[in-house]
């Protein structure tokens, strides 16, 4: 086995176990964001997850950059990410600067916080789409064939795992699963911005830090960035990745 094969089994086995696991759209997206940039060759991903009323929202980021790239599409209803969603189509384009006819001021956003590149792909199981994964490159490139394929094939694994979860609850349960999901979205960004300011962090950096806290103490992110905000876990703890005190 080559040690891209490894990868791709590891990252695989941790996919699948976020599924079988406690079920959390919230973990499990943001396991497909950085999975896709580990094994691809993209530098940064976005995801955005239609909810009970097909309305699509941002649920998982690599990085600032890109969660600002994706909340501008949703609010201008236009962008890559929004038409393969839309069509159930990949959307590949080498470099937006060449090709910024579509979506222009996706594309001058793009530009200004270093993206060129971008990778939208749909996570649909035969006509039903649920959502659309984001992969962004600094230079003017388009992922190969053969990352496109694992891109596509890990989206598609997710996706069959969500609309599972979905089948198994009714559509009320889904729908509060959702919207606490969504609201978990904003207390990790209260708490990442209680740790950047703290500590002089940029937000990447801060989110690092509380994601690195949370599995090394094998709790959910949502749960730790909670704790964060109400003050029961101490920031310095946080930063330092020490264990609590039993």
């Amino acid at each position: 086995m080559t040690s891209r094969e490894g990868a791709l089994s590891t990252a695989l086995v941790r996919l699948v176990d976020t599924l079988v696991a406690d079920y959390d759209p919230v973990e499990l997206t943001q396991e497909l964001v950085d999975t896709s940039v580990e094994l691809l060759g993209a530098d940064e991903a976005g995801l955005l997850l239609a909810d009970g009323y097909g309305t699509l929202q941002l649920l998982a980021s690599t990085s600032e950059e890109t969660r600002l790239l994706e909340l501008l599409q949703l609010q201008s209803e236009s962008g890559p990410c929004l038409q393969a969603y839309r069509t159930g189509e990949q959307v590949l384009i080498a470099d937006l600067e060449v090709d910024t006819g579509r979506w222009p001021a996706f594309a001058d956003r793009a530009h200004r916080k270093g993206f060129r590149g971008v990778s939208a792909l749909p996570m649909r199981l035969r006509s039903e789409r649920i959502g659309a994964l984001n992969l962004f490159s600094t230079g003017p490139r388009s992922l190969s064939a053969a990352d496109l394929q694992i891109a596509q094939a890990l989206a598609d694994i997710a996706t069959s795992g969500i609309l599972h979860a979905r089948v198994l609850a009714d559509s009320l349960t889904v729908n509060e699963q959702l919207s606490m999901a969504l609201n978990s979205r904003v207390i990790i960004e209260q708490a990442k911005g209680m740790l950047a300011e703290y500590a002089g962090l940029d937000m990447g950096a801060a989110f690092g830090r509380l994601r690195s806290y949370a599995r090394d103490n094998n709790q959910r992110l949502a749960d730790i960035a909670q704790a964060v905000v109400d003050r029961r876990t101490e920031i310095n703890l946080v930063l330092s990745g020490r264990k609590p005190e039993a």
